[in-house]
């Protein structure tokens, strides 16, 4: 009878239906088009949300004590109506007053760091001979999640640090040497090619410099302060 070597449960890969199953996004699906101007942007939500509820300017133009004129200036985005306005027009069209900002389409970042340009900064507890090169950063944002890219390089002058703890997810992609890399009770051997994934307020960090220089991307996300 055949001997077939044993799994290695940390190096055990899920079935590919049970991932797909959790990645339940479509990268490929494209928004509806949205407007640039502001202004218009409020005027079409609030002609189509009267259109809707089979209103005419009238009669919202009544509940709202606006005059007819005016409505129909800031359904055309003509004027920029106030914030008071705004929120007048979403009480008489019962929905939420965010809704008449839905069809902006905001200005969304990105930062492009060219090879070698990526600036070397420290972190909250950096240790001796940890150098973080920051691959680009993105402010306040829409999605609530904070992401911090960066290229990690260890030397022969570099500290074992095991107990790096914060808040969020990070993910370790290893590019060069190797590296015995603590998440709390477990250690992973990290060669090239290799890849983390874990909850980043569990103790961790590099354990044991096996082959030096080291070089591997950290990409940690965390919420935004509120």
């Amino acid at each position: 009878m055949e001997n077939k070597p044993k799994s290695d449960p940390d190096k055990m890969v899920p079935p590919a239906g049970a991932a797909a199953a959790r990645l339940t996004q479509n990268p490929h699906a494209l928004r509806e088009g949205r407007e640039k101007n502001l202004e218009v942007a409020i005027g079409h939500q609030v002609r189509e949300l009267r259109k809707r509820q089979r209103m005419t300017g009238a009669d919202l133009a009544a509940q709202t004590g606006l005059s007819v004129g005016m409505l129909s200036k800031i359904e055309n985005g003509v004027i920029s109506p106030s914030l008071t306005t705004i929120q007048t027009l979403a009480h008489a069209l019962r929905v939420p007053l965010v809704q008449l900002f839905s069809g902006y389409d905001e200005p969304r970042g990105a930062m492009h760091v060219k090879a070698g340009a990526a600036l070397e900064t420290p972190r909250a507890g950096t240790r001796a001979g940890h150098q973080y090169h920051l691959l680009g950063h993105i402010g306040s944002n829409n999605s609530g999640v904070v992401v911090e890219p960066y290229l990690i390089v260890l030397t022969t002058e570099s500290d074992r640090f095991p107990t790096f703890q914060h808040e969020g997810i990070e993910v370790l992609y290893m590019l060069e040497g190797r590296v015995g890399y603590r998440h709390g009770d477990q250690v992973y051997d990290l060669e090239p090619g290799d890849s983390l994934v874990f909850d980043a307020d569990s103790p961790h960090g590099p354990q044991e410099l096996k082959i030096l220089p080291a070089r591997y991307l950290s990409i940690i996300c965390y919420p935004q302060a509120k």
